[in-house]
C-alpha cells in the first residue's frame, strides 16, 4: 500500500484481549518502522479490558516499565475504511531490545507454535467463521438495530434470510468493499439465528495470516457499523435469550509437497488426524479461558445454547466440539467449534494448533467418535463452568504449560483475575458496556 499520499498512519500490536495498542504518527515516519524506530512499553500488551496496568505485574515497576521494539508484521499496511480521513494501519509485533520475540505478544506466541509445525516441514492452513451482532447501544441495555426500510426494531429471528441481509445492504456492501481493500478474503455472509446476528466466513489461508485477518476483520466490522449509525459486537452473548456468537476455526496441515497430512483417501482420515483430534480433546477443558475469556462468555456455554460444553469429536456432526466435515478427502480438516466470537484470534489458534501438535508429538489416541445429539451427553470431559474456574484450570494445567510460553500464561492469568475483581465491583447491568466494543 502506498503511504506517500497520507498525512498520518496508525501502528498497533495486539494485546492479550485482542485489542489494538499503538500510536498515531506522521506517515512520513513509516519508512523508519522496519529499522525499529517505534518503541512501546511491553506492559501495554498486558493491560486489562479497561486499558489499566495490571497490579503487581513484573512488566511494570519491577523492570522500570521497559520498552520493547515494534516491528511491522508480514501483513503490511492496510487501509482503514471506517475513518473519514484516509489513513493506514500498520500491524506490528513486539520484540525485546536484543531482537528476540516478546512472548507476551499474542502474535509472537502463535508464530512460535507454528514454528513447531515448520520444524516438521508442515504448513497449517486455517479458515474462520466470524459471528457478530449489529446493535443499538443507545439505551440502558443493548438492543437490536432498526430495520433500515421500516425504522422498526428487529423483533424476531430470521435464520438465513436474504431479506434481512438485503435490508442492511449498504452496510454489507461497504463491509465487502473494505475487506477487499484490506486484503481480507471475506466469503459468504448469512443471517444467523439471533436478533441482528450475522456470520461471514473468511477463506482458508496460512494460519498466521488467518489470525491477522480475523483480528483486522473485527476492527473493520466494528468501525463500519459505527459509520452506519449502529454498533457491532462480537460479544459471546449480547442477549440472554438469543443465540450467542461463536468463532469456528477449520484447519488442515500440508507437507512440503503440498499434501494434506490428514487425507488418507477416505472419510476416516489418517492417524495424524486422529492424534491431532486427541490433543485438542485433551487440552480443551484447561483451554476454556482462551475459548471463553470474559465473564459474558459463560452465558453462551450453557446447555441448550447450541454451544458445545463437552470435549467430544464426531464426523459431520455440528453438535460436537470437534467436527470432521465431510466432502472430498483432499479437503480433510478439523473444525474446532468451541470458541466464542469474543476471543483473541492469535491465542485461540495458538492453543488449538498447539494442542493438535501435542497430540501428534505424543501419538495420543482419541476417544471413540461420538454420534447423535452430543449436547445432551453428560459423561464427557467438560469445559470450565465459570470464569474463575477457567482461570484456575488454565494456570495449573501441565498441557497448557507445554503449549504456551510461561510469560503468556502468567500475564493472562493476572489480567483475568484483575478483571474478575473489577467486574465484581460494577453493577451487573453495566457489564455489557465494558465488552460491547472491546471484544
Amino acid at each position: 500500500m502506498d503511504l506517500s499520499t497520507l498525512k498520518t498512519i496508525r501502528i498497533a500490536a495486539c494485546d492479550v484481549n485482542g485489542q489494538m495498542r499503538g500510536k498515531r504518527m506522521p506517515a512520513a515516519q513509516a519508512g523508519k518502522l522496519a529499522d525499529g524506530a517505534a518503541r512501546m512499553p511491553v506492559s501495554a500488551l498486558n493491560v486489562d479490558i479497561w486499558g489499566r496496568d495490571i497490579e503487581d505485574s513484573p512488566l511494570v515497576f519491577e523492570t522500570g516499565d521497559a520498552d520493547g521494539i515494534l516491528k511491522p508484521t508480514q501483513r503490511g499496511p492496510v487501509p482503514m475504511p471506517w475513518l473519514d480521513t484516509p489513513s493506514a494501519l500498520v500491524p506490528m509485533m513486539l520484540e525485546t531490545d536484543d531482537g528476540a520475540p516478546f512472548l507476551g505478544d499474542p502474535r509472537q506466541v502463535l508464530a512460535q507454535v507454528l514454528d513447531g509445525y515448520a520444524a516438521r516441514g508442515w504448513t497449517v492452513m486455517a479458515a474462520t467463521e466470524m459471528e457478530f451482532n449489529l446493535v443499538d447501544d443507545s439505551g440502558a441495555q443493548p438492543g437490536p438495530p432498526a430495520h433500515p426500510h421500516t425504522g422498526r426494531k428487529l423483533s424476531q429471528q430470521s435464520v438465513l434470510s436474504l431479506e434481512e441481509l438485503d435490508a442492511f445492504d449498504l452496510f454489507f456492501t461497504d463491509l465487502y468493499a473494505g475487506a477487499e481493500e484490506m486484503g481480507i478474503p471475506a466469503q459468504s455472509a448469512i443471517s444467523e439465528a439471533g436478533l441482528g446476528q450475522f456470520e461471514i466466513n473468511l477463506n482458508h489461508q496460512d494460519a498466521l495470516r488467518a489470525a491477522d485477518d480475523a483480528w483486522l476483520f473485527k476492527a473493520l466490522v466494528k468501525g463500519l457499523a459505527r459509520k452506519h449509525g449502529m454498533a457491532a459486537t462480537f460479544m459471546a452473548k449480547p442477549y440472554a435469550e438469543e443465540a450467542g456468537n461463536g468463532m469456528h476455526v477449520h484447519f488442515s496441515v500440508v507437507d512440503a509437497q503440498g499434501n494434506n497430512v490428514f487425507d488418507d483417501g477416505s472419510a476416516t482420515g489418517t492417524d495424524l488426524l486422529h492424534q491431532a483430534v486427541a490433543g485438542c480433546i485433551a487440552a480443551m477443558p484447561a483451554s476454556t479461558l482462551i475459548f471463553a475469556p470474559h465473564g459474558n462468555s459463560y452465558a453462551r456455554l450453557v446447555p441448550g445454547a447450541h454451544a458445545p460444553t463437552g470435549a467430544a469429536w464426531a464426523y459431520e456432526n455440528r453438535t460436537a466440539a470437534i467436527r470432521i466435515p465431510g466432502g472430498s478427502p483432499k479437503a480433510r480438516r478439523i473444525e474446532h467449534r468451541t470458541a466464542g466470537g469474543d476471543i483473541n484470534p492469535y491465542l485461540m489458534l495458538s492453543v488449538v494448533l498447539g494442542a493438535a501438535l501435542l497430540g501428534i508429538t505424543d501419538k495420543m489416541v482419541p476417544p471413540a467418535a461420538s454420534s447423535g445429539n452430543i449436547y445432551e451427553q453428560t459423561d464427557l470431559p467438560q469445559l470450565a463452568p465459570d470464569w474463575e474456574t477457567a482461570i484456575a484450570r488454565f494456570e495449573e494445567s501441565p498441557l497448557i504449560a507445554r503449549i504456551l510460553p510461561q510469560m503468556m500464561i502468567r500475564n493472562l492469568v493476572m489480567t483475568k483475575r484483575q478483571e474478575l475483581a473489577g467486574f465484581a465491583a460494577l453493577p451487573t447491568d453495566q457489564h455489557w458496556l465494558s465488552w460491547l466494543d472491546a471484544v
